[in-house]
């Protein structure tokens, strides 16, 4: 174990009450499903997977005071005590007035898109995410990339690669003019590009600009704890503050946040949409009751909204998001000893490989991050997942979009692995590094028209052209 390694140790700050058997293919037996599930990791079945960083979203543990939390649950259709109790603790730790709850993530982005934009607007975005940049397309919108240009490098060493560049939002206003920009999305931290944060600085000047610009600005959060945590670390002025201050402070410069509890809040299920707008939390209410159930329960039952509220409130512990960060630092580290090429610095939720680096022989047409997702999956059952150009998905003339990063992501679900489970991940991603240049790459046999990479079926590169 490396001196670099042993450095980012520290304890984890809980006790194991409760353990899930863990099921270990052969390699044969690896491959066979696999190939069943045409090498897509989204396709394997969970019981055939050793370790799973597919997602951290809805796959974490639960604390002992959520479990509990379960039980008290009021399930009544209107009126629920629980949604009383889920909303003041999103006011407490937020700082929003108005929450409308929905099933998860999407359904808050989904929510705000129909709310907010007219068909013809532009919403900018420090690099996109799928589910949102889908959502307002579908609303009719045009999304646009206003992220640093150092985000699209794996290399790049700088502290805040998910930073907006304020030059690139003021001249896509002055283009389409402030009236087409019903709303600015700015991920904390940037998914795609590796789990990178956004500065409380560079917050603060997005926040003067729309401002100025009459622009709302729309957090997306979930895993807002995270990029806190390395404002923490990161931004001198804000040394010494807690994690929770933090996060109290971002939200103040926003308008409103989307957010995925199925990440920083620890529960497997349940979003919400926050706002201290009043006219679009009485829409998003509204549309709420259509497609998601009464603004109320947004689609959950009382006892999810309990475990939120647990969740909210534990979240920003500062002990909770530091071991986080240092589970992922480790699996980094373990992963760079051994020469591996991955997206620095680390960020909050996983590490992601830069596939392009991994597999240099392969190009754009051997979709390279979905090929290296499937082979690390067959050499060690790690099931990781693809973001590249299959997550980018086609543009309006059926075109692959282009890509600058194919990235594998090592997705670590909170307080589910040890220690001993990221050593035997390193071990096995480099069991694939040591055969890279042999690795073939992988064609589309069948795709979905929206969200290609959740069901999309693909086959090697020779067996897809009909070459053996």
């Amino acid at each position: 174990m490396g001196t670099d390694a042993l450095d980012l140790l520290m304890p984890e700050p809980y006790k194991i009450k409760a353990v899930e058997p863990i099921r270990m293919l052969t390699r044969p037996e690896r491959s066979k499903r696999l190939a069943e599930a045409g090498y897509n990791t989204f396709l394997l079945r969970s019981e055939d997977v050793t370790i799973d960083l597919l997602t951290d979203s809805g796959t974490n543990a639960m604390t002992d005071r959520q479990w509990a939390a379960l039980m008290m649950g009021d399930e009544a259709y209107a009126g629920s005590a629980s949604f009383e109790r889920f909303a003041k603790a999103v006011s407490d730790v937020y700082g929003y007035p108005f929450v409308v709850p929905t099933h998860q993530g999407r359904g808050a982005e989904h929510l705000l898109s129909k709310s907010l934009i007219t068909p013809g607007d532009t919403v900018p975005g420090n690099m996109y995410f799928t589910t949102t940049r889908l959502h307002q397309e579908l609303a009719g919108a045009r999304f646009e990339d206003v992220i640093i240009d150092e985000a699209h490098d794996p290399a790049a060493d700088h502290p805040f690669k998910g930073n907006v560049d304020l030059k690139k939002f003021a001249a896509l206003v002055k283009r389409v003019g402030a009236e087409r920009v019903p709303y600015i999305t700015v991920g904390c931290p940037v998914n795609l590009a590796g789990g990178q944060p956004v500065s409380l600085e560079n917050l603060r000047e997005v926040a003067q600009f729309c401002r100025s610009k009459k622009i709302m600005l729309v957090i997306d959060g979930a895993r807002a704890v995270e990029n806190a945590f390395f404002i923490q670390e990161r931004e001198k002025a804000c040394r010494g503050w807690s994690v929770a201050r933090i996060l109290k402070e971002m939200c103040a410069l926003a308008d409103t946040i989307s957010v995925s509890a199925k990440k920083d809040l620890y529960v497997n299920i349940g979003g919400f949409l926050a706002t201290r707008d009043e006219a679009l939390f009485k829409k998003a209410a509204e549309l709420c009751v259509v497609y998601e159930g009464l603004h109320t329960y947004g689609g959950l039952a009382g006892r999810d909204l309990e475990a939120m509220a647990v969740g909210a409130r534990e979240m920003v512990q500062d002990e909770w998001v530091a071991h986080r960060v240092a589970q992922v630092r480790y699996l980094g580290a373990r992963l760079e000893e051994r020469g591996i090429p991955i997206v620095k610095p680390v960020g909050g939720h996983g590490v992601f490989v830069d596939a392009k680096a991994f597999l240099p022989h392969l190009g754009p047409e051997d979709l390279i991050a979905q090929s290296l997702a499937a082979w690390i999956y067959e050499d060690s059952g790690v099931r990781g997942m693809e973001r590249g150009v299959v997550s980018a998905g086609r543009d309006e003339k059926g075109r692959n979009r282009p890509v600058k990063l194919e990235l594998v992501r090592l997705t670590l679900p909170r307080r589910v692995y040890t220690q001993t489970h990221l050593d035997f991940v390193a071990a096995g991603i480099a069991k694939t590094w040591e055969r890279r240049m042999e690795l073939p790459g992988l064609r589309f046999v069948s795709e979905p028209k929206m969200l290609r990479f959740f069901q999309s079926r693909f086959a090697p590169a020779k067996v897809a052209s009909g070459r053996r």
